[in-house]
């Protein structure tokens, strides 16, 4: 581990807070990339997690890649067409792969710019709440590049297709409450409530039974590209089991006691 990454756990709440202030957590090293999957693999693995935050330290969310690699040809810019497209897939694209296929809730806590690469980052938790201070940029084109992480199809799975295209053409900085009006984070907050919130939230959205929360969101996930009839075949599926569950009479008995339910 090269504490690129900082863990926090907090009963079922993770946060994941990228921990290079000094070089706005840039996104630029093998090392790096494999730590934050290596987090990720290691929520995965662990049943008692229900939601995972990520954010950044100091000023920045996430300052996307490092240019001046891109100009001297090195790192993930280093060598020949086929060797930069390898190195992208064994290197920064495990990262949309490991967040996507968390079974766990995950939010976005943007404290601020998240350029590039970083606001793909974002884009790839299922919940983005910004800081005031927070900034987006899928900035790519501006160095005469595309987005190599994903980007493409995740932030129009975020603001639809012709918000994405606009940003993505354009390369334009927009600002927290833009962001907010076009659907890329659901709130803006004040800075200072920037982590309150989103721990807020976490907090209430472990409340509920673990099985339950990540089986929707695998029905969510999965209806993003599943016909309708796909969609109620696994939902039929999933509700079995789920009815099948302890957390489900638990929280069934509570209903009718009138009282909340045990931690799951």
């Amino acid at each position: 581990m090269t504490d690129f990454v900082h863990f926090e756990r907090d009963h079922g709440v993770v946060t994941l807070t990228l921990n290079r202030p000094r070089e706005r957590n840039a996104l630029s090293t093998q090392s790096q990339w494999d730590e934050l999957v290596s987090y990720c693999e290691r929520v995965r693995d662990d049943e008692s997690v229900k939601v995972v935050i990520l954010t950044g330290a100091g000023t920045a969310f996430s300052a996307g890649g490092n240019v001046k690699d891109m100009r001297d040809k090195r790192g993930i810019a280093a060598g020949n067409p086929y060797r930069i497209a390898q190195g992208y897939q064994s290197g920064i694209q495990r990262i949309p792969l490991a967040l996507h296929q968390l079974e766990v809730p995950t939010i976005a806590a943007i404290n601020g710019p998240a350029i590039g690469a970083g606001c793909d980052l974002a884009c790839m938790c299922d919940i983005r709440i910004a800081s005031e201070h927070a900034q987006f940029a899928e900035s790519f084109v501006k160095l005469g590049i595309v987005p190599g992480d994903g980007g493409a199809w995740l932030l129009q799975r975020a603001v639809g297709y012709q918000r994405a295209a606009e940003l993505s053409f354009t390369g334009d900085l927009i600002d927290a409450p833009t962001a907010l009006a076009i659907g890329l984070v659901t709130r803006v907050v004040p800075h200072d409530l920037l982590m309150p919130t989103a721990r807020e939230l976490a907090v209430r959205i472990a409340a509920n039974p673990a099985p339950a929360l990540r089986m929707a969101k695998r029905l969510l996930r999965q209806a993003q590209t599943a016909r309708l009839d796909e969609s109620l075949q696994l939902s039929a599926a999933l509700q079995a089991l789920a009815h099948h569950t302890p957390e489900h009479d638990q929280a069934v008995a509570a209903f009718f006691e009138q009282r909340k339910p045990h931690p799951a």
